[in-house]
């Protein structure tokens, strides 16, 4: 390429030869030729230098070029002579074809046919073979080659090979299989979607069996072994599980997004179900039957769900039967739990695959204006569904259509104070029966029979493995699902929880304001309506059955209740009954937390009317008359001044004290049993006036009912401050702690409840008026039997000759006889019926007061012999006696009022002497009362004074020397 330099140069140089030689023509002088001359040759001979430098450096350029410029005109050469040979024939084929037109036309027509008929014979063949190909796709799963196979295949019948009348057999058979196939593609979709989407999880069912106890250990299922066993079932659950979670993780957004459908045909279909829901779709879409796959897939939302619960029931019911459980035998909601759980997870996969499947449709409606605009079902569409069919299963499961059946026609609320439980306690007429059905036919020979029958051929037909490899019809309605429980109303109690938790989770997924779902409105319903009135019916029934509409108090709870409540006296059966139906209050609290208001008020309400029940019975005890006249313990209990004396002693703080008790000395337990004798006696020892029989419990059967009620109210009441505890701190909530529960559950906490402090302290204050009235029935145990002592006692100094009689009688008095008696009837039922620490606080000190009293009687008697006196100590130590087997103790205050008596055996002088020697024994007004008594009895030995003079000086000297003992 020539420089800018060489380009000027070339311009230039015309302009310079043309000045030349206009110089040359106007100069007429040689000489100035010549110069002209010079200068050209100079100028020549710079351009032959300067040319032979550019040769020179361009050397190698200029030979290439020099060559290339040979070469390119040859080949020019060479074409010019073949575009002339060109022209020359086609010259001469101008000149053939004006000769030979019309036989040229003709030719062109035939070869024009011949390629046509060539292309028809190729479609021909290509049709012939279309139904083994499609055989081939459809053994493999290829659905989408199959389709685009006959899409194909029909295009040609209807186009190229329309008028071939031969190939109406095939296009009509072509037809069919186009109709074969999107049913198939129907029914794989339903596969996939019902069947093979869930079969992992089917697979991989495990019955879990901590809540009860199987019958046959050793049973396994050979099922559950067998497919355990197999390495090949271990590796497909494994890719099935994968293949789940991929699809249960799929990106929507994405799967509606413009993407090319392509099908491996190397790979298995079921491998990728992501992938092969698309293609199925896909095939759909070019059979312009999309719509009416929609459609389709809309109506059989329902069927296949219901497939789903009767393979799920199936599938429970077999496992517990395979180890060793028997449904039909006592009620076990814990296999309705399982099945339900069952039942979620396949449902969650079925909305996943159907929120897939819509997906894809919908990127084809975008995409595809030629499917036109049809109507598409969405996953809400889905998860009604799914609620309609829970609701059906809970119908059923909850026995809805019974349970309302036997409601009563008006119930009371829960919170309703006119609801009196008291009244069931109380004596009434009969009431008539509630009619209900008398027999149901789902448990006769012929039903079970049947039921038999359906159960061997359901296990001929999964033992096949068709349910395992996802051979299921989903296409009708399914047959009778098999209950995998008892139809009871109390199933929701189980099942409440985890479906309120996957309630939550459709709310979530329909984005729709919480508690707005059907079924949430259906099981509102439910509980309110049914549940609850037949909660407290049931309650009130069983409270009711179990005293038989009285009050029955000397009903005890069996040896085996007692074991089970961890108690070691007996209980009133009543409580226990009471008990047993507030902790299924309690388990109710924690299994419906919804409803834990209604049923906390419903529990206060039985604990108030319940302490009006055991009020009353503690009333009817201690006013055995219908004079409404109390026996004189429970009067001296009611005194505020008596209550407040016998709480400040020792022996109650004692009794108070959880731990070990503390141990008195000697002195203080005599003060403190001087100070509770000397109450009583002074309340009660009088000569005038004796306790008559009406104002004591003489029947021992109403003492042991006492004690009874003393240890009954004590254990409810310690029940009721544990529930209020665990209602406080929001633990595990229970009346009856785990040790005492019939059931083996534990108690549960409550969530998301809070109790207010009014309700807390409502039940604190309950507790308290239970152990308030256990308190009061020891109180009037403990001092009914010093009672008993002062009712037997006081009447010794009304039979004034049996102690100064003539016959010394060697029998202790019958009162003395009488009160052992007492005592020993009464130490048997309390050691049956009270605690040990209670058992003692009635019983202990009663040796002192017996003392008191015996001596305090001295003033009673007119007269008294020897023989009397002997009496008197064989009455002491007959009670003696009677104590210390009652104790264990030997009763050292008896020896005391013994030797209060031997001192009749001598003078007024000898009394005085051992006074001043040996200090006072006894008190003042005894020591006077001992004066005057063998100053009346002018006892043999003894010199005959006047006994009033004798009297008089005794009791002044006495009293004399312990005004002389208190200066010192």
């Amino acid at each position: 390429m020539a420089s800018p330099g060489d380009k000027k140069a070339s311009e230039k140089t015309p302009v310079l030869l043309m000045s030349i030689v206009r110089k040359l023509l106007s100069s007429s002088d040689v000489i100035q030729r010549e110069e002209e001359k010079k200068k050209l040759e100079k100028s020549y001979h710079e351009s032959d230098r300067r040319l032979d430098n550019m040769v020179t450096d361009h050397l190698t350029d200029l030979t290439s070029i020099i060559q290339s410029f040979s070469k390119i005109s040859s080949r020019i050469s060479t074409s010019q002579e073949k575009i002339r040979a060109i022209k020359d024939n086609l010259q001469s084929c101008k000149n053939l074809l004006h000769c030979k037109r019309d036989e040229l036309r003709k030719l062109w027509i035939e070869g024009v046919e011949n390629k046509t008929i060539f292309a028809m014979l190729d479609d021909v063949e290509k049709v012939k073979d279309v139904s083994e190909k499609l055989r081939g796709h459809m053994e493999r799963k290829q659905y989408l080659s199959c389709t685009e196979l006959i899409v194909s295949s029909l295009s040609v019948l209807e186009n190229n090979l329309s008028d071939v009348a031969a190939l109406k057999e095939t296009k009509d058979e072509l037809y069919v299989k186009r109709e074969e196939l999107y049913e198939l593609l129907i029914d794989e979709l339903n596969r996939q979607i019902y069947v093979k989407s869930t079969s992992s999880v089917v697979k991989g069912f495990q019955r879990q069996g901590s809540l009860r106890q199987s019958q046959n250990q050793a049973k396994v299922s050979y099922l559950r072994l067998a497919l355990k066993n197999s390495a090949q079932f271990s590796e497909g659950l494994a890719a099935e599980e994968e293949a789940l979670r991929s699809l249960m993780s799929a990106d929507l957004a994405a799967i509606s997004k413009p993407q090319q459908v392509v099908e491996d045909q190397n790979l298995d279909p079921d491998g990728n179900p992501l992938d092969f829901l698309a293609i199925l779709v896909q095939s759909l879409a070019l059979l312009k039957r999309l719509p009416d796959a929609a459609e389709s897939l809309r109506t059989r939302i329902k069927p296949g769900l219901l497939a789903i619960v009767q393979r799920a029931s199936q599938q429970v019911a077999d496992s517990a039967y395979m180890e060793g459980e028997d449904l039909g035998q006592v009620q076990q909601p814990q296999f309705l739990l399982e099945l339900l759980e069952l039942i979620f997870k396949q449902f969650r996969i079925v909305a996943q695959v159907h929120a897939v499947i819509l997906a894809n449709i919908q990127r084809i409606k975008n995409h595809m204006s030629s499917l036109g605009d049809f109507s598409l079902y969405d996953s809400s569409e889905v998860w009604n569904a799914i609620q309609s069919v829970l609701q059906l299963l809970l119908s059923d499961y909850l026995d809805i259509r019974n349970s309302a059946g036997s409601q009563p026609l008006q119930t009371a609320s829960l919170d309703d104070t006119n609801v009196d439980i008291a009244a069931y306690f109380l004596k009434k007429r009969p009431a008539r029966l509630k009619k209900f059905p008398l027999f149901r036919f789902d448990s006769s020979s012929h039903a079970i029979s049947m039921n038999s029958y359906l159960r061997e051929q359901r296990q001929e037909y999964y033992g096949s493995g068709d349910i395992l490899n996802g051979r299921d019809n989903v296409d009708g309605a399914p047959g009778k699902i098999l209950y995998v429980c008892r139809l009871c109303a109390s199933n929701i109690t189980v099942i409440y929880i985890p479906l309120q938790n996957f309630l939550c989770e459709i709310e979530t997924a329909m984005k729709v304001q919480p508690g707005s779902l059907a079924l949430q409105v259906f099981l509102k319903e439910f509980v309110r309506d049914i549940y609850l009135g037949q909660v407290q019916s049931n309650i009130e029934n069983n409270i009711y059955m179990s005293t038989k509409g009285t009050f029955d108090a000397k009903q005890l709870a069996d040896s085996h209740t007692q074991r089970e409540m961890g108690v070691h006296k007996p209980l009133l059966h009543h409580t226990v009954i009471v008990a047993r139906s507030l902790q299924d209050l309690c388990d109710l609290m924690s299994d419906l937390p919804d409803y834990a208001e209604q049923f906390l008020n419903m529990i206060c309400k039985i604990l108030q009317d319940y302490l009006v029940v055991c009020n009353s019975a503690y009333q009817a005890f201690v006013t055995p008359n219908s004079d409404e006249k109390r026996v004189i313990s429970a009067n001296w209990v009611k005194d505020d001044d008596i209550n407040r004396f016998l709480r400040s002693l020792p022996n109650w703080q004692n009794l108070k004290e959880e731990s070990q008790e503390v141990s008195m000395s000697e002195e203080d337990l005599r003060a403190m049993n001087f100070k509770e004798s000397s109450i009583l006696t002074s309340n009660l020892s009088s000569g005038e006036s004796l306790i008559p029989q009406s104002e004591i419990i003489g029947d021992v059967s109403q003492l042991r009912t006492l004690g009874n009620l003393c240890e009954s109210t004590e254990w409810f009441s310690l029940r009721i401050l544990n529930f209020a505890s665990s209602l406080k701190s929001h633990g595990p909530i229970y009346i009856l702690s785990p040790p005492e529960r019939a059931a083996t559950s534990q108690g549960k906490a409550l969530k998301d409840f809070s109790v207010s402090d009014n309700t807390v302290q409502t039940l604190q204050s309950l507790a308290q008026h239970f152990q308030d009235l256990s308190e009061l029935c020891l109180m009037v145990l403990h001092l009914e039997v010093r009672v008993h002592c002062f009712h037997h006692l006081l009447q010794i100094s009304q039979y004034h000759a049996e102690y100064h009689g003539v016959i010394d009688k060697m029998e202790p008095d019958e009162n003395v006889t009488r009160l052992n008696k007492d005592l020993c009837s009464i130490e048997e039922i309390m050691q049956q019926n009270v605690i040990p620490k209670k058992f003692k606080y009635i019983f202990e000190g009663l040796g002192h007061l017996v003392s008191t009293i015996l001596i305090n009687s001295s003033q009673f008697l007119k007269r008294i012999n020897e023989n009397g006196i002997k009496k008197m100590c064989r009455n002491i130590f007959a009670v003696q006696q009677c104590l210390t087997n009652i104790t264990a103790n030997r009763e050292s205050d008896l020896d005391h009022a013994r030797q209060y008596y031997e001192l009749l055996y001598q003078s007024t002088d000898e009394i005085i002497i051992s006074v001043l020697q040996n200090g006072p024994h006894f008190t003042e007004l005894e020591y006077v009362h001992l004066l005057e008594l063998i100053s009346r009895s002018h006892l043999p030995g003894k010199a005959r004074y006047d006994v009033g003079l004798v009297a008089d000086t005794g009791v002044q000297r006495m009293r004399e020397l312990f005004a002389k003992t208190k200066k010192v």
